[in-house]
């Protein structure tokens, strides 16, 4: 305006008027976003500790106590591993009045993440600038295994409708010989389970009532060894089978077994006696959170002669690991016989979800038949160790990272169901 004004006199004062408004607009901007006090109350909220490859809620909540309209920009400094740059939010609030702010973040790893403070910028009306507010002190939260689905599968079992989360209903064989009580018949009742003696005495017919054989041992073991890193939807298969093993765990001790952990690698692992007592969840929690993946292969040697030496009953042990080839299996395959001759033996391994997708795929060019070819040589060889455990009498699976859960569970209710153990 000023060189405007050396051009055209006739603008006289305005360049004035206007520098000297904006210095004005400029003082009175500070004088209300700086003079008062307690103007701004901010507070992160979240749970004590994250479930790991789930969706855990993070709340932000914005009070504003200025006595005008006032526009908000919040940046919260989340855990560096997350590697996100959206976590800017914006809103507007009037006097006296608080805004909620959500998000959620997926950790894929358990360890501690390091949150920093809550940042947030005010502006007025005017807009020319800002104050910047600091909450929240930096602070660690530990990730642990997927305690959702733990909890998710519990309010299932404990309603008896672990259907409801994908587990097939098993018809039973007859009944198991663990008698809880004699009742009256009702229509639907077998009657081969009729007790005469009591239907003599009680003068109405009156059947035996029995229920699943309890405080079974179910070990879940696990091999932390170099082919459990292999990563899916960016966890690791490790963490895959850490997750299932805490939710098959809990499922068992509702189902009133008794339920163990073991782990191996090229080491000695964690051994976690099977028991019943409360706090067995609590101490499998943090025998799981503590897991980390070895580079070097398992050994299978050295599980065994734990097992033989330290389980005495007869038990279901569930074994977490992964076979890329059939000479990787070739290696182990003696010593899981020699399991399964004292013990029921599930083998839970993994497909290579990826290679099946790019085998589907259609192939066009000489380069794509022949990883076509090449990822269906793969795919098939899964599918051949499959069927060399089973040629052995071992009880296997083989399934996709995502359905490990669900089909682990499938399983254990279904030798529990034909009373295989």
């Amino acid at each position: 305006m000023f060189l405007i004004r050396f051009f055209i006199p006739e603008s006289g004062i305005l360049p004035l008027i206007l520098i000297w408004s904006a210095v004005f607009a400029f003082i009175l901007d500070w004088f209300l976003l700086f003079t008062s006090r307690n103007t701004v109350f901010a507070v992160r909220t979240h749970a004590d500790r994250f479930s790991n490859g789930d969706d855990n809620i993070i709340r932000i909540e914005v009070e504003n106590s200025y006595r005008f309209r006032a526009n908000f920009e919040l940046i919260d400094e989340i855990p560096f591993v997350f590697q996100r740059r959206d976590i800017l939010f914006r809103l507007t609030l009037s006097p006296g009045s608080s805004g909620i702010i959500q998000y959620n973040l997926r950790p894929v790893k358990r360890g501690e993440y390091g949150f920093g403070i809550l940042n947030v910028f005010v502006s007025g009306s005017v807009g020319l600038i800002q104050r910047r507010f600091r909450f929240e002190k930096p602070r660690t939260v530990p990730v642990y295994p997927s305690y959702q689905q733990m909890r998710k599968y519990q309010l299932l079992a404990v309603k008896d409708h672990l259907s409801e989360g994908g587990e097939k209903k098993i018809r039973k064989i007859g009944h198991s010989m663990e008698f809880e009580q004699i009742k009256e018949y009702v229509r639907g009742d077998d009657y081969r389970a009729v007790n005469w003696k009591a239907t003599a005495r009680k003068g109405s017919l009156m059947v035996n009532h029995y229920v699943d054989e309890k405080s079974q041992q179910i070990y879940c073991v696990i091999d932390k060894g170099r082919l459990m890193k292999m990563p899916f939807e960016g966890m690791s298969l490790l963490e895959y089978a850490i997750n299932a093993t805490l939710v098959l765990t809990n499922v068992a001790l509702l189902r009133q077994d008794r339920a163990g952990i073991i782990t191996f690698s090229e080491q000695k692992g964690d051994f976690l006696i099977a028991d019943k007592k409360a706090a067995q969840m609590q101490a499998a929690l943090e025998l799981l959170y503590h897991q980390k993946t070895r580079w070097l292969e398992s050994d299978f040697d050295r599980l065994y002669t734990l097992i033989r030496g330290r389980i005495k009953q007869r038990s279901l042990l569930v074994l977490f690991t992964n076979f890329e080839s059939m000479p990787g299996l070739q290696r182990q395959i003696p010593n899981l016989i020699k399991i399964s001759r004292n013990h029921l033996l599930l083998v839970v391994f993994f497909e290579n979800t990826e290679l099946i997708e790019l085998a589907g795929n259609e192939a066009v060019g000489v380069e794509a038949i022949y990883t076509k070819t090449i990822a269906e040589k793969f795919a098939y060889e899964k599918r051949l160790i499959l069927k060399e455990l089973q040629k052995h009498g071992i009880i296997a699976i083989l399934t996709a990272p995502k359905d490990l859960t669900v089909k682990s569970i499938n399983k254990y209710l279904e030798i529990k169901a034909t009373q295989a153990i």
